[in-house]
This record gives structure tokens, C-alpha cells and sequence, in this order.
């Protein structure tokens, strides 16, 4: 016989459950062992509980078909944390229903969520004749009033969404129930019960007070306990004709009810008022909710819902198991600890407060759960009118527990940044209170496979090492999205640290993942320090696409204009930024930082970059002229590797600059023009940073000795201060810029190189040395020198450094105004001298031998080529060349390069000698077969004279 295709794929799944079976088996032994089934039981159960609405479980309690904790009384006073507000309730109703005082009315009004079925729960299972000692808690309330549980308390709980107004409903008895009161009546007493009211149940209408205090003396003491009274009353608004009576026959009946409980001792009435207009439900809700509100205005007691701190032990305790063991609690509190130093050890970085003993004993309270994530959840979701500020955090962490737990999460707490809101559990519970609208804007910029954060974080390692764009974007989506529509809306970048960072990690890390989001996603505005997720989207794309826009010559031209503005010189007597030619770099005798342009990066180690090649071109020449004060200059290069950032930097500045430029005309509303000007000053402040991270390369020209070629030093600079400030930090701290030069260190420069075979040096031409060449320390400038020379001639050990003249007079051979050992004014100019302590010490030997001669200047003798001299002895000199003279031949198509090489190599040698006299002629000859044409006279002869040509002429042989 042929089967059919359902029967097949029946018989296929049949075959497919016998397999797994076994492994199924095997694998939920290995995680729970041997008592797995109960676990699994238990746990698919606790499951089921999280999602049944909390008015419906009072429902299940009362009708025995509840499970677990909540049909349980000793299970659930175990895993209920009793709030003020909770212990103050069971002490009013202890009062009430053993007749010791007491109020009679109780109406327990919050917002949706606020823990008000919770507490009739609580209620109820107090009275439930389970022994005191049994369950959890309830001694500390015994024990300081003095009470003891009353025993066989009738209680009847009412739940409007479980009863149906307009249709009559048959009991096990056979009873059959129309009304509110009827069901009051038969919860009390059964069939005997519901006898006293059985005629205004049959035809809908209210017993008076009278009726009903017979009914509660004679079931006394009882309880009685109204859930989601709104929802029933509000559906005979405006009806005559339903069998749970109208509208007015329901509002007497509470009027008549509260009256009757007033009267009767040992009754307790708690009926919950809703709050929030969610729970209320059009017109007629709007109308029994006043009604109500009159009615029990006049004589209910008040109530006070739990506070947020207490809300974390509700929470803990209904999801996690008490710690017992002795380690645990010492892990609890090293991860504590922790917490506690990092915010103190950067308080700048987290919300104020954060550091204190008050803020860890709130760690401690909600562990394993950070109390950033509970305060977003009661403060921002809490705010929402469709989430429920108890059963709502419930129903969310134990999506994200359960989530965690199946990925073996390691993360030190439970925080806003850890939710793991890729799983489709956790998404459902984050977007079912704000519509669908919001589950776009999670997949796309929050969380998702596809998501930006997952991209930047697999783009970046540093980031990635710790999901630190994920983390971010989670904690943002967690303080903004309830909010977004707010007058102030968004999440302050101190929070947002705060449900980001763990222990061990980096901060900056964090902010930086922070401004790559804002750089890039759709939806996320930035307002000052307030970052927040909307559903519009915001005007990062616009930015985007004007950055990828902008024109190379345009990023440029910004950067340079930056670098050229920047006003601080450090210890340098110029700053040349971007020069466009060497030309443009003066050749002075003082110290000068050249700054490159981005058309000339550097890397590390190599000799061919384009920053070395520009730099010898400006250290060699200025212009087309040699360049000789080469000591004075030091250069600074980008980075060839970190250029790109700093493009992408400038582009991003100058795309938010257009836009907020052009705000008006975009027609940008109030968020987007603000998102614009925070961006846009964010912008502006990562450009400069940048600059910073990018211009570090510091290029030293440098001689080790007077016959060695030009080496290269090259220095990375660190910190975060001006280019120039960085650069006279490194040199100075390297000794490649000096600015302070001691005397000793100067005659060591002397004997070293400057005067060998002379007893003297001109100060002015020294300096022009120390300006010259590489292997001489870089001065500063000139006072830097007159400073040393000053300090070696004062002090009383002069004879170690070197003495000091005004001039020296040639025909008598003589020092004049020699200074030795004394405090002096130093003068550098052509006539002033630096003298070798020999040579001073001969002249003022002399002067003290020879005999005064009245109107006689006293002439000391000159020192000759380090040589002893005497009055009776005179020593002469080797002969030494005068004169030079030199003629050369040059490639009239290579004049500029022939020319500068001449004056580098013969020229400059010769000028450096003292008082060298140098003339250097330049003869042009040229022979043109076929005549000059007359625009070539005129142009020749008119740069001859601007020249300034001794001789010129053109001539027809």
C-alpha cells in the first residue's frame, strides 16, 4: 500500500529523533550528570516562567497549575529579596489579619513593571499555612512585631485578564460564577459562600457593604488580593447587557468592598492601581481608573515600591544561586577590588564617584552584574512605558545569562558592553519595547555579523583584541536607545567608558573605538560628549562622502596652512615650514628647524627617502649659491607610514567644516547641526593630533671628525607637545643643540681643531666656525658662546680655559685690554680675541719686567705660533704661502652646479682663513658664428648692468 508524502517525512523525523537521542543523552549528562533530567526539567521550566505575564501567574498560584519557584511558597520566599517596601506590606498585613491594628486597604500603585503582583505573590504565599520557620525571611518580621503566622486564612486573588466579563463560567463544583463578586464569594467559601451572593451574581448587581462584611465575618480572617482591576472593569464601559454586570454595578461593588473591609476586623483588601497608560487602555480604562482611584483614595495605605538598590538583590537572587563557597566570595571580591582601582587610578575618565567605597558596595550588592548596566536598565529602559521595570530586567537577563553562559563568556562582570545582542533572544527582548524600526539600526551599527563595530574590530587589531568597537557601540545602544526621542537625549563618553572598560585594559583604546563610529555609522549622532543611536539617519554619510572627495592639492594646502600657523619655536631662532625651495631657507649663523612637506616623507633606516634627498639639496645650497653656515640647520620629516591617517584626518575636518559651513543650506535640524559642530571640532582637534604622530622624524646633518663625510642622525619624536618643542627637546637632550656651553668644553673644541698653530682667534670668526661646521657643536646662537667665553675668563682658573682681548696691535705685537681672572664684558666683533693662556701669561710676564717709563704705554710682546719669544731672542718662522690664485674651465650648459661645487670645495676653505681676502672673477667668452639677434643684446646687456659688470660689450669681430 503507497504511503503519503506527510507520512514519509513523519516516519524521516521519527528516525532523525531515534538518532539524536543518544547523543542528546550523552551530552546533557556531561554538563549537568547524573540528576540531568531534573535539571533540564527545572531549567525548560524556569524558562517557561519568565515568559508568562506576571498577572497570569498570580492565576496559576491560586488555581495549583503554577510551577517551580513561584507555585512553591518556601522556593519562592528563597529566591525573593524582601525590599523596605515588601517587609513594611507582610508587617501591615500580619497587623491586619491577626487583629492587631493595621490598615484594611491597601492599593499598591506603580509603573508597568514596578513589582506590584510580586508583592500580592508574597501575600499570598505568607498565608498559605507553610510554618514560619520555612520560609526565608519572613522570621525577621515575626520576631520585632512580635506575631505569629495566623493559620487558615481564606484568601481570594482576583485577576481581571483571567475572568471574562461578558460570559458566565462553570466551577468544579458546578457552580456557575457571572460576576467579580460572585468569584470573590466562591474563592472564600466555595458554594456555601457564593450562597450570599448568589442573587446579585445572577443578575449583576452589587451587594451592599453589609452583604459583604457577613461574608468576610464569617470567612474570617481572610485576604483578598485584586490584579488588573482596570482590565475587567473597562470592558462593560458603555454595555448594559454583559453578565459581569456594568460598569456602574462594578464601581459600586469596589466602593461597597473597601467600605465592608474598613468595618470588618481581620480583613485585608490589596488591589493594584496601574500607573503607566499602557496598563489603562482607552476611554473606559481612563474612567475606572478615576473611579477607582476615589474610591480607594479615601482609605488605602501606601505603598512604596523597591528602590534601585534594592532592585539588584530582586534581580540577583531570581537569577543566580547564593555564593557559599568561601573562594567565590574572595574572587568576588578581587574583581571588586579591581574595578575599585582602575576608576580610581584614571578618574578623569569615569563618572565621578565611580572610585569610591560607596560605588564598590554597590558592585558588591549586584555582582555578578555591574551596576552601570542595572542603572541603564531602571533609569533609561525603565522610562519606556511598555517595559516592565522588574519582570522586563528578568525577562532580559535571563536571555543574556542563559546567551553568556552557552558562549562561556570569561568577561569579569555582566556590563552594558558585554550583552550580547548578535543572539536573536536578546535582540528580541532589546527591540520588542521600541518597535521594529530599531532592529535595522542594531544589525547595521550596533551588533551583528554584518555590523559596522564587527568591521572596525576586525580591521584594527588593538581594537580587535578586545571587541572594543563592539563593546562601545553595545554600551551606547544601552543608555541612548530608550532616550532617543528625549529633549536631551545620548549617554555621556564618562558612561560610556564606564560599561566598556574591564580591569588590564587599555582606555584609550576604548576612545578610539568611540571616534571611529562616529567617524563612520549611520544612525549615531554625537552632541559635545553625548553620544546616542536614533532610527533617522544622521550626517556621517553626508561626511563620508565629501571626505572621499576632496582634492590631494586641497588636504595639502590645509596641512601646510596648519604647520605654517603653528607660532612656537622651541629654543630655534626660526621655524621654516614646507619651504618651496631652498631658497626659501635663509643662511644665517643661527639655529633654524626646517619642516618638510608631505611630498617629502621619511622612513626609518633608509638613505634614499625623499626626506633625505630635499634635505641634503637645502643643507648643500641655498638657491644656486653654496651654503655655508651648514650648523645651523635641522630638519623635520613626516612619517611615510603614518601620512595616510593623517590624509584621512584632514579630510574628514574639512568635509565636517563644509557641512557645517553649509548648514543652513542643507537644511541640517537642531541634532544634525550640532552633530555637525561637535564633529567638526573633534575633527579639527585629531587633525593636530595627527600632525603630532605623523612629523616625528627629527634629521641631525652631523661630522664625527674634520675629514669625514656628512652622516645622518635620525631621531623618532615622542609626546604630545609643538613640533619645535619636541625637536629642541630631543636635540638638547642628545647635546645636538647646545645652550649652554661651559668653558672647558670650549678650549677642548680649540685645541682640538681652531688654533693648532696660532696663539689667538677672533671671537667673531669663531663663531662663524661654530656656524659653519659639522663637527663643531651646533651652538644655539652667538650669546651662547660670548657666555662661555665670558664664564672662562672670569673664573680664577682662567689659566685652564683661555683669556680675552679687546684687539691686538700687529706692529708692537702686543693684546690690548687683555682681561684674565676678572669679571668683564665680552664683545664679539672683528677686533675681539680669544688667547691661549700661554700667550697671555708671556705678555703679562713681560709687562711686569719691563721698567715704567713715565707717559709710556707698557707694550707687551706677541706671542708668535705658540713659540716662547724674548726681548734678546727672536725665533723665526717657517716661511707659509700668501697668496693663491686659480683658473678653472666650466660646462657653460652646468655654470650653476660647476660653480656652487668651486665654492664648496676651493672657496670656502680659503674665506675661512683669518683675515683672508678672497676675489673670485667670473670671465665670460663667447663666440657666435652666426650673429646674436638684437632681442639677445638688449636682454644680455641689461642683466650686465643690473649685475653690476665691471665690463661687458658685444662685438662684430
Amino acid at each position: 500500500m503507497a504511503i503519503s508524502n506527510s507520512e514519509r517525512i513523519g516516519k524521516g523525523l521519527e528516525l532523525l529523533r531515534d538518532g539524536l537521542v543518544p547523543f542528546v543523552e550523552r551530552e546533557l549528562q556531561a554538563i549537568y550528570g547524573e540528576g540531568w533530567q531534573e535539571r533540564v526539567r527545572q531549567s525548560l521550566a524556569k524558562d517557561r516562567d519568565w515568559k508568562v505575564e506576571h498577572g497570569k501567574v498570580l492565576e496559576q498560584v491560586r488555581s495549583g497549575k503554577a510551577s517551580g519557584e513561584y507555585g512553591d511558597p518556601k522556593e519562592f520566599f528563597r529566591r525573593t529579596f524582601l525590599t523596605m517596601g515588601l517587609k513594611d506590606l507582610l508587617k501591615e498585613a500580619l497587623l491586619r489579619l491577626t487583629g492587631r491594628g493595621g490598615s484594611p486597604v491597601v492599593e499598591l500603585q506603580t509603573n508597568f513593571g514596578g513589582g506590584k503582583t510580586h508583592s500580592m505573590l508574597a501575600l499570598y504565599h505568607l498565608f498559605s499555612d507553610v510554618p514560619a520557620n520555612e520560609l526565608a525571611g519572613i522570621d525577621q518580621i515575626l520576631e520585632p512585631s512580635g506575631t505569629t503566622l495566623p493559620t487558615r486564612v481564606h484568601r481570594a486573588a482576583l485577576v481581571g485578564t483571567a475572568l471574562n466579563v461578558g460570559q458566565p463560567h462553570r466551577k468544579g463544583d458546578g457552580t456557575e460564577i457571572h460576576t467579580l463578586w460572585g468569584e470573590l464569594a466562591w474563592q472564600l467559601g466555595k458554594a456555601q459562600g457564593y450562597a450570599l451572593v448568589a442573587g446579585n451574581d445572577a443578575n449583576g448587581t452589587s451587594p451592599g457593604s453589609q452583604v459583604l462584611g457577613e461574608l468576610f465575618k464569617r470567612y474570617n480572617p481572610c485576604l483578598i488580593l485584586i490584579d488588573e482591576w482596570v482590565a475587567y472593569v473597562r470592558q462593560a464601559y458603555g454595555k448594559t447587557d454583559l453578565s459581569g454586570g456594568s460598569f456602574d454595578a462594578n464601581m459600586t461593588f469596589a466602593q461597597a468592598m473597601t467600605e465592608a473591609s474598613r468595618a470588618t476586623p481581620g480583613t485585608l483588601l490589596v488591589a493594584s492601581i496601574p500607573a503607566s497608560d499602557i496598563e489603562i487602555g482607552g476611554e473606559g480604562g481612563k474612567e475606572a481608573l478615576t473611579r477607582l482611584k476615589n474610591t480607594f483614595g479615601r482609605m488605602e495605605s501606601p505603598w512604596r515600591p523597591a528602590s534601585a538598590e534594592e532592585s539588584f538583590e530582586i534581580v540577583r537572587r531570581r537569577l543566580f544561586e547564593p555564593i557559599t563557597d568561601p573562594k567565590a566570595f574572595a574572587a568576588r571580591d578581587a574583581i571588586i577590588k579591581a574595578f575599585g582601582d582602575l576608576y580610581r587610578g584614571s578618574k578623569a575618565e569615569f563618572p565621578q564617584g565611580c572610585g569610591e567605597g560607596e560605588y564598590e558596595r554597590r558592585m558588591e550588592k549586584a555582582y555578578p552584574i555591574h551596576p552601570e548596566l542595572f542603572d541603564r536598565l531602571y533609569e533609561d529602559w525603565g522610562s519606556l512605558e511598555r517595559f516592565q521595570r522588574t519582570r522586563g530586567v528578568l525577562r532580559l537577563m535571563a536571555s543574556v545569562i542563559s546567551e553568556l553562559w552557552d558562549r562561556q563568556d570569561a568577561n569579569l562582570l555582566i556590563m552594558p558592553a558585554t550583552i550580547p545582542m548578535d543572539a536573536p533572544a536578546v535582540q528580541s527582548e532589546m527591540t520588542r519595547y521600541l518597535g521594529d524600526n530599531w532592529r535595522p539600526v542594531m544589525e547595521k551599527d550596533v551588533d551583528g555579523p554584518e555590523a559596522l563595530p564587527l568591521k572596525i574590530d576586525r580591521e584594527v587589531p588593538t581594537m580587535g583584541r578586545y571587541s572594543a568597537a563592539r563593546r562601545v557601540a553595545r554600551t551606547i545602544y544601552m543608555g541612548s536607545a530608550p532616550l532617543a526621542k528625549a529633549k536631551n537625549p545620548g549617554i555621556d563618553d564618562r558612561r560610556i567608558r564606564l560599561g566598556c572598560v574591564q580591569p588590564g585594559e587599555n582606555v584609550a583604546t576604548f576612545g578610539d573605538a568611540l571616534r571611529r563610529l562616529t567617524d563612520q555609522a549611520t544612525h549615531l549622532y554625537v552632541d559635545g560628549t553625548r553620544y546616542w543611536y536614533s532610527t533617522q539617519p544622521s550626517v556621517t554619510r553626508l561626511a563620508q562622502d565629501r571626505a572621499a572627495q576632496q582634492e590631494p592639492d586641497s588636504v595639502w594646502m590645509e596641512l601646510k596652512k596648519r604647520l605654517r600657523a603653528d607660532r612656537q619655536r622651541g629654543e630655534f631662532a626660526a621655524v621654516h615650514c614646507v619651504p618651496e625651495s631652498s631658497s626659501d631657507v635663509p643662511d644665517d649663523m643661527e639655529v633654524r628647524l626646517v619642516v618638510l612637506g608631505p611630498e617629502n616623507p621619511h622612513t626609518g633606516k633608509t638613505t634614499d627617502s625623499k626626506a633625505r634627498i630635499e634635505t641634503e639639496k637645502i643643507l648643500s645650497n641655498r638657491g644656486n649659491s653654496p651654503r655655508i653656515h651648514k650648523n645651523m640647520l635641522v630638519f623635520l620629516a613626516p612619517d611615510k607610514t603614518r601620512l595616510n591617517d593623517l590624509d584621512q584626518a584632514i579630510r574628514n575636518f574639512l568635509a565636517w567644516d563644509s557641512i557645517w559651513n553649509e548648514r543652513k543650506t542643507l537644511n541640517l535640524d537642531a541634532f544634525q547641526s550640532n552633530q555637525a559642530s561637535t564633529k567638526r571640532g573633534q575633527a579639527n582637534e585629531i587633525v593636530d593630533s595627527r600632525i603630532r604622530e605623523t612629523y616625528v622624524w627629527l634629521l641631525v646633518p652631523l661630522q664625527p671628525d674634520a675629514g669625514s663625510a656628512i652622516e645622518w642622525q635620525e631621531s623618532r619624536l615622542q609626546g604630545q607637545d609643538a613640533l619645535a618643542v619636541k625637536a629642541t627637546k630631543r636635540l638638547k637632550n642628545d647635546e645636538n643643540l647646545i645652550t649652554q656651553f661651559s668653558p672647558t668644553r670650549l678650549r677642548l673644541e680649540l685645541d682640538r681643531y681652531l688654533w693648532k698653530d696660532i696663539d689667538h682667534l677672533n671671537l667673531k670668526k669663531l663663531w662663524e666656525y661654530f656656524a659653519t661646521y659639522l663637527y663643531l657643536p651646533r651652538l644655539k646662537d652667538s650669546q651662547v658662546l660670548i657666555e662661555a667665553v665670558q664664564e672662562g675668563v672670569q673664573q680664577i682658573a682662567w689659566a685652564e680655559h683661555f683669556a680675552y682681548a679687546e684687539g691686538y696691535d700687529e706692529q708692537k705685537n702686543r693684546y690690548l685690554g687683555l682681561k684674565t681672572g676678572q669679571l668683564t664684558s665680552i664683545v664679539m666683533d672683528g677686533h675681539s680675541l680669544v688667547i691661549k693662556p700661554e700667550a697671555a701669561k708671556r705678555q703679562l710676564e713681560t709687562e711686569k719686567t719691563e721698567p715704567e717709563v713715565p707717559g709710556e704705554e707698557r707694550k707687551p710682546k706677541e706671542a708668535v705660533s705658540g713659540k716662547e719669544t724674548h726681548e734678546d731672542i727672536e725665533t723665526a718662522k717657517p716661511a707659509q704661502p700668501r697668496r693663491f690664485h686659480g683658473s678653472v674651465r666650466l660646462d657653460a650648459t652646468r655654470l650653476g652646479r660647476d660653480a656652487g661645487k668651486i665654492a664648496e670645495e676651493v672657496v670656502q676653505h680659503l674665506s675661512g682663513l683669518v683675515g683672508a681676502e678672497v676675489e673670485v672673477t667670473l670671465e665670460i667668452s663667447t663666440k657666435i658664428p652666426d650673429g646674436a639677434p638684437e632681442h639677445v643684446v638688449r636682454t644680455v646687456t641689461e642683466n650686465c648692468n643690473t649685475l653690476h659688470f665691471t665690463s661687458y660689450g658685444f662685438e662684430e669681430d
